[in-house]
């Protein structure tokens, strides 16, 4: 079975637990949805994801986000009153931002060149986008049409030169998803000031808490602004790496997530079992 088969298969597994989880649903239910065997499909989520089907439906209950949400407090107030540092500390020291100039902006990528593809990864197919001084965009297609992802991608930069490389972006994905940060993930990014802070304050979450839109408020100086923050998370355009899925609602409900509510439950899972921190 190719990488690609496994990837479409934990995909499948993924999504299916986290649509079916207040059912609590066992390996058999499970393999029988996705039509293989229970041994192959123990083995081949084990081997990607390091736990049982089980444990990661066990990551995904109520409860378990209620217990990230408090941790998440303890951290992000801490964090807080240290003050958000430099992007050297973003993501484990493995991640830095580089924003676009004002001029860029303002010519609406006029002159600027980009690379964009298609490929797998652990929540569907994906759309990755980048420059040469980093990553622009990062999003997965759920319900929607490849024409669809191309809009929202190039509407960021409406005069921008977009160029079909499905190569490279195979190999991206392959550097978020698959394999040890050798260099650093760069991220070139367009946002006002106020996006982002917010963005950063994402990125300052820890992998085993979540946070609510109130906590990353506070964060970035803007108590009662929670409404603000949640137009800067959703507008976040690199999914996964700047970790938006980790914004839930203050009473544990997962709240909205474009990329949809199954992938969003799939990626607080993943961050449960300890994922990012053997593929990072």
């Amino acid at each position: 079975m190719s990488s690609n088969s496994h990837y479409r298969l934990v995909e499948s597994a993924l999504k299916w637990i986290a649509e079916n989880q207040p059912d609590q649903p066992d390996l058999t239910t499970l393999s029988r949805e996705l039509s293989v065997s229970p041994g192959h499909l123990q083995r081949v989520f084990q081997a990607w994801a390091g736990v049982s089907p089980k444990r990661f439906l066990m990551s995904l209950t109520r409860q378990s986000a209620m217990e990230k949400l408090a941790a998440g407090e303890t951290v992000l107030e801490a964090s807080m009153g240290a003050g958000l540092s430099g992007p050297g500390r973003l993501h484990d020291l493995m991640i830095t931002t580089v924003a676009l100039t004002p001029g860029e902006i303002r010519q609406k990528g006029h002159g600027v060149s980009l690379r964009y593809g298609f490929g797998e990864s652990p929540f569907g197919e994906a759309l990755v986008g980048w420059h040469r001084r980093g990553i622009h965009f990062l999003g997965f297609r759920g319900e929607r049409s490849r024409h669809e992802m191309l809009t929202e991608m190039s509407s960021r930069l409406e005069q921008a030169i977009f160029t079909p490389d499905e190569t490279g972006a195979r190999e991206r994905l392959s550097q978020i998803f698959e394999k040890s940060h050798e260099k650093p993930l760069r991220l070139w990014l367009r946002g006002s000031p106020f996006q982002l802070q917010v963005w950063e304050a994402l990125l300052a979450i820890p992998d085993d808490a979540l946070s609510s839109y109130g906590q990353i408020a506070r964060m970035v100086n803007r108590s009662g602004a929670a409404q603000a923050v949640g137009k800067a998370v959703g507008s976040n355009p690199v999914a996964w790496i700047i970790p938006c899925h980790r914004v839930i609602r203050g009473i544990g409900e997962l709240g909205g997530y474009r990329w949809g509510l199954p992938a969003k439950q799939a990626m607080i899972g993943m961050d449960a079992i300890g994922f990012r921190s053997r593929s990072a």
